[in-house]
Parts: structure tokens; sequence; C-alpha cells
């Protein structure tokens, strides 16, 4: 069982930045892909940026240039940098993780992002 805690979310002004972390921990199995995903409210869950263990990234059109998704495979961790944050970009923050063999996804608990204008 993989368990995914993040860390990093709060209160920040528009305009400003916030790095999350998600670390991964407890597979048997090497994480492949992770990626962030986000919910505000009234929405559906959405994708943010996802990056491969080989560190292919994608992300959604609306954070492209701003947001950097990168990890640190020796730490099963990965990270958001989220730049220039507008206050649509508030949201509940979720990591998830996909475990090698397995093929299963993982979500973390999520973390609330605020920007306020």
């Amino acid at each position: 069982q993989v368990q995914l805690v993040e860390s990093g979310g709060g209160l920040v002004q528009a305009g400003g930045s916030l790095r999350l972390s998600c670390a991964a921990s407890g597979s048997r199995f090497s994480i492949t892909a992770m990626g962030w995903y986000r919910q505000a409210p009234g929405n559906q869950r959405e994708l943010v940026a996802t990056i491969t263990r080989s560190f292919r990234t994608n992300y959604a059109d609306s954070v492209k240039g701003r947001f950097t998704i990168s990890r640190d495979n020796a730490k099963n961790t990965a990270y958001l940098q989220m730049n220039s944050l507008k206050p649509e970009d508030t949201a509940v923050y979720y990591c998830n993780a996909n475990e090698a063999y397995t093929g299963r996804d993982y979500w973390g608990q999520g973390t609330q992002v605020t920007v306020s204008s």
C-alpha cells in the first residue's frame, strides 16, 4: 500500500509563489508517473501536471509557463513549483502516483492552496 504525503499549501497573494511536495512511501515497486491534480469548489478534479520516471512532463494549458513539476526518484518525491499565482488557481491540490507492476493509482489527502486577489 502506497502512502502519499503532501505539504506546502497555504495562502498567498496573487503573483506570489508556493512549492508543493509529495512524498510516496510503502511501495514494493517503483513509482512510475506522478502528478498533481486540483479541485475547486463546484468543479471536477482536473489535471495540473504530470511527470514520468524519466522526467517527461505534461501540463494543463492554464498553468504552462507558471508551474513546474519535478521529482527526485531516489526520494520518491514530486514537487510542484507554482509561480505567478492567480486567484483562479485556488483549489485543493492532490498528488497522484502510479505504481509499477500493479498499475495501481494512489492519491494524497490533498492540500489547500488559496490565492487572494
